[in-house]
């Protein structure tokens, strides 16, 4: 993924395993990437905007209101279930 590869400060986190799929007759075998793990850590993010810049999907992009207040640092970690809660508000 390019966002995690291109943070200056890694706090974003993609973990994902390889899936072969069974080929039709006469085709190869095609290997596809499924995503096991999205985070971002907003207690290292420096708010640069590169992740939302490199995404060829736009899966990321600027939120006009941020809530960020937490009272212990570790629950700034925001895995991909409470990501996708900010696509309903």
């Amino acid at each position: 993924m390019l966002c995690a590869r291109e943070c200056p400060s890694w706090c974003i986190h993609v973990d994902s395993h390889g899936v072969t799929e069974v080929p039709a007759e006469g085709g190869r075998p095609r290997t596809t990437a499924v995503l096991d793990r999205f985070a971002i850590d907003w207690s290292l993010c420096m708010y640069c905007g590169i992740c939302v810049e490199v995404c060829p999907f736009d899966a990321l992009e600027w939120a006009p209101a941020h809530a960020y207040a937490e009272q212990a640092v570790g629950a700034l970690l925001h895995e991909r279930e409470r990501l996708a809660d900010w696509l309903v508000e």
